[in-house]
């Protein structure tokens, strides 16, 4: 499966979907997510929603690290959402990852997303308040937001303002160590209504 995740990999970046450098260190990357998951839970999701998973990380690899898991892959832009089904089905876990191609504003609000997941991870999706706006009405209760970070982890919760991701129903950020920089925010109440707002409005004028 390393090889077949390799190869998809290298697929996606030489279509101008996943950044510069070796493979092998997107991968150590993504095994990020799983160790950091593994701080709050024994056992792998049930299921997870990867915001913005165009380049399939960590999206597709968590699908291939977790051979239980069922997911989502949320991207807005055609070709992006076109190579995760192939990926999907090349590397043979197409019936257990959904590819969904929306913005997350509106994907949010869908039936069979809203509130469903036990996890939502998110990879160079947005800057920290659009992600938390546009994650917070996908999570379960009780549910974990994991976003990956600059490597400096002391600036990480100061752009994580506790007061900002309290209005969206979401508790405190917190570094994980799990050998990148990675924040951790649960899910502690309800995601009011008007979050998130209509598409375009969480990045031109953030909460925080």
């Amino acid at each position: 499966m390393v090889a077949s995740l390799e190869a998809v990999l290298e697929q996606s970046r030489s279509l101008g979907f996943l950044g510069p450098g070796p493979v092998r260190d997107h991968l150590e990357h993504a095994a990020s997510f799983d160790l950091a998951w593994q701080q709050s839970s024994p056992a792998p999701p049930v299921t997870y929603l990867d915001l913005g998973s165009g380049g399939g990380v960590p999206g597709l690899v968590l699908a291939a690290r977790w051979p239980g898991t069922s997911c989502v892959l949320l991207d807005a832009i055609g070709r992006r959402c076109d190579f995760l089904l192939w990926a999907a089905d090349q590397l043979g876990i197409a019936d257990r990852v959904a590819v969904r191609c929306a913005r997350a504003e509106d994907a949010a609000r869908e039936a069979d997303l809203e509130g469903r997941f036990e996890l939502v991870t998110a990879r160079s999706f947005a800057a920290p308040a659009p992600t938390a706006e546009c994650a917070s009405r996908f999570l379960a209760p009780d549910a974990l937001l994991l976003v990956a970070e600059p490597p400096d982890p002391e600036e990480t919760t100061a752009r994580w303002p506790a007061q900002g991701l309290a209005e969206l129903g979401l508790g405190p950020a917190s570094h994980v160590a799990s050998g990148r920089n990675l924040v951790a925010i649960h899910r502690t109440g309800p995601c009011p209504a008007r979050y998130p707002r209509r598409v375009g409005v969480p990045a031109k004028r953030p909460l925080f």
